[in-house]
């Protein structure tokens, strides 16, 4: 498939507007130039410009993936932390950013997740139940010692 070629102000647009759309962070945009055949200075000019006039920002990005993710998704902190990772934002930022979750919320949703998924568990002895409701809990990211915190009281 042949490649369309733009002008510099051209893809410098469609960055911006890529950002526009929704928050990212500097691995995405970095993965979309690879579409484009831009030399290295090219990239920075458009990276420089992308942060200067605040389209591209790595706190705001981390900030909202983590509200959506688990205000949306009920993803926990764990497999929240893993993604963040995989997208190259710095364990310090997460930490800082993870201020955005409430705790009685974590705590909340964690309980409602428990409650909806053991009661599905048909047919299963008791700690057979709690076995897969705390494996389900673990893939959707809580940690353990939380889980097991909140099913004892």
């Amino acid at each position: 498939m042949e490649k369309k070629s733009f002008t510099f102000e051209e893809i410098k647009q469609k960055l911006v507007n890529y950002c526009v759309y929704q928050d990212r962070c500097h691995a995405e945009i970095e993965q979309k130039m690879k579409e484009f055949l831009l030399i290295p200075e090219a990239k920075e000019e458009i990276f420089l410009y992308l942060i200067q006039e605040n389209y591209l920002n790595e706190e705001r990005f981390t900030r909202s993936y983590i509200r959506g993710k688990f205000y949306i998704k009920h993803w926990g902190r764990n497999k929240i932390r893993i993604n963040l990772k995989q997208k190259q934002i710095s364990e310090k930022l997460i930490e800082k950013c993870f201020d955005e979750i409430d705790e009685a919320d974590y705590e909340k949703t964690l309980k409602k997740i428990f409650e909806d998924y053991y009661s599905k568990q048909k047919g299963l002895k008791e700690y057979q139940k709690k076995s897969k409701t705390i494996k389900y809990l673990i893939s959707k990211g809580f940690e353990y010692d939380f889980i097991m915190e909140i099913i004892q009281n």
